[in-house]
């Protein structure tokens, strides 16, 4: 999806597996769970707890894994409206992390409205930790994702997606099995009883949107306000899967402004181009050289090859402030002399990382195709209808060898429940394209309202330098206030 930043959380696969039914037995929701709160290790103030939750909902006497919580209180009690709850992306990002590095701000910027609460979902962060035993090389995001051969054969990402599914059905056991979207939410549920609130308010962002989606669904009425930023097509034929072909577009939309940045005269001598409209075929003509003749960096021996730039590319599009460091790639690939450029990928993912990623997407959705050749002849058109990621988006995962299948269908998001949802999203995101989001706008239709920025990249609230939007966001979590859908324009 460090303790990993909201950016880099959003770079990893998907995986879940889904236990039983969404609502526990009635006996076992009424013991609510206990939290003891200490001081976290860090000393910044937050509080951090562990919550139990049983690896199975279905039989909730049964083993358990331990959720990482935290908290941030409010610190004007008598402006404290409630509790709000961060959604992180991934899957798999750390909730802990997020409320770490972002907790004071968004207290300052609410006026001390919330105690702000996160959690690191099953299997990764604090919480009991899911491992498949996924070999290191398998677990650089260059190989992670299904990235083709520089001819679009995908002879090798077939074989890697078969070792990393025998890895996680002889490695993974029970807790990867357990890894879901439906259980994420169960967990969140359960997290809201040992809070002792009966609603919650919440900020999802990335896939978090599409699990605060599931749990607006599920739990209505314990919902409060409701902030989903950056969202994806939540239509069940279309999760997952859909989310990985969706970048694809993504990039096509987002690459311009890296190109109007990269050729703007403010860069000087240092710019890749002088012309906007010279980037995208100067990239593409790069990666292709790479692809021929890699070079090896001189920190890592690591080879910089065609797929692991239009990597950093598809990454570097979450954030502006990630252009410098592809611009700064892209001038020492074009030179001649030794690649002393630090290699922006040293290390693989972590087993848990990979391991809840590949789960989720995997034991969410059963409808991933199984032929080898149907994924062959998908790669190829995506590869010629968008250079820019080279077939990846439509590349096989490991999901169409995954042993165990889903026990519970992606939810379907309707209109049926509370109008507080706001959503916010920006035109041009490459994770999760506008197009995504307005299918998820239609799917709540009036139960929520949305802010569309007329900015690029991926996460939008407190994140991306838009006043107009955080402005809404703001007032929404501490008035309520929410108008007709709006647009805000750049800047």
């Amino acid at each position: 999806m460090r303790p990993m930043t909201r950016k880099a959380l959003l770079t990893t696969l998907s995986a879940t597996a889904l236990a039983a039914t969404l609502t526990a037995p009635a006996h076992a929701a009424a013991q609510a769970p206990q939290l003891a709160w200490q001081p976290c290790a860090e000393k910044d103030g937050r509080e951090c707890a562990t919550l139990q939750v049983p690896l199975d909902y279905s039989d909730p006497d049964g083993p358990t894994a331990d959720i990482a919580v935290s908290r941030l209180r409010s610190d004007h009690p008598q402006a404290r409206r409630g509790t709000l709850l961060l959604i992180p992306g991934g899957p798999g990002g750390s909730g802990r992390a997020w409320l770490a590095g972002t907790g004071k701000r968004l207290r300052t910027e609410t006026g001390g409205a919330y105690d702000i609460v996160s959690l690191d979902p099953r299997g990764t962060g604090g919480s009991t930790q899911a491992d498949c035993g996924i070999p290191e090389d398998d677990r650089r995001l260059v190989d992670f994702r299904p990235w083709p051969g520089s001819d679009g054969d995908i002879s090798a990402t077939v074989a890697r997606a078969r070792r990393i599914a025998d890895a996680c059905a002889r490695n993974g056991g029970a807790l990867v099995r357990s890894l879901s979207t439906a259980n994420e939410v169960r967990d969140i549920d359960r997290f809201r009883q040992a809070l002792g609130e009966e609603k919650l308010s919440a900020w999802g962002v990335s896939y978090g949107t599409y699990v605060g989606a599931v749990y607006a669904q599920k739990y209505p009425q314990h919902t409060d306000r409701w902030v989903l930023d950056s969202s994806g097509d939540p239509d069940p034929e279309r999760v997952e899967r859909g989310w990985l072909a969706n970048m694809s577009r993504g990039a096509d939309d987002r690459f311009p402004d890296f190109a109007a940045w990269a050729s703007d005269p403010a860069r000087g001598a240092d710019r890749p181009a002088t012309k906007a409209a010279d980037v995208r075929p100067m990239f593409l003509a790069l990666a292709a050289e790479l692809d021929r003749t890699p070079r090896k960096f001189a920190d890592t021996g690591h080879e910089l090859t065609g797929n692991l730039l239009r990597q950093v590319m598809q990454n570097s599009l979450y954030s502006d402030a990630a252009f410098p460091k592809l611009a700064d790639l892209i001038r020492a690939a074009r030179g001649t002399g030794p690649l002393t450029v630090p290699d922006p990928m040293p290390k693989p993912l972590s087993q848990a990382d990979a391991a809840v990623a590949t789960g989720v997407l995997c034991n969410d959705v059963a409808n991933w195709p199984r032929s080898v050749a149907a994924y062959t002849r998908a790669v190829a058109a995506d590869r010629a209808r968008h250079p820019l990621t080279a077939g990846m988006p439509a590349g096989i995962t490991p999901c169409s060898f995954w042993k165990t299948p889903p026990t519970e269908k992606p939810t379907r998001i309707t209109p049926d429940g509370p109008s507080n949802i706001l959503m916010i999203q920006n035109l041009r995101d490459p994770a999760t394209p506008y197009a995504g989001a307005l299918k998820m706008r239609a799917a709540f239709g009036g139960r929520a309202r949305m802010v569309t920025v007329d900015g690029g990249g991926h996460g939008v609230y407190l994140d991306g330098g838009n006043a107009c939007g955080d402005a809404a966001v703001t007032r929404f979590l501490v008035r309520g206030d929410r108008a007709g859908d709006v647009v805000c324009a750049a800047g």
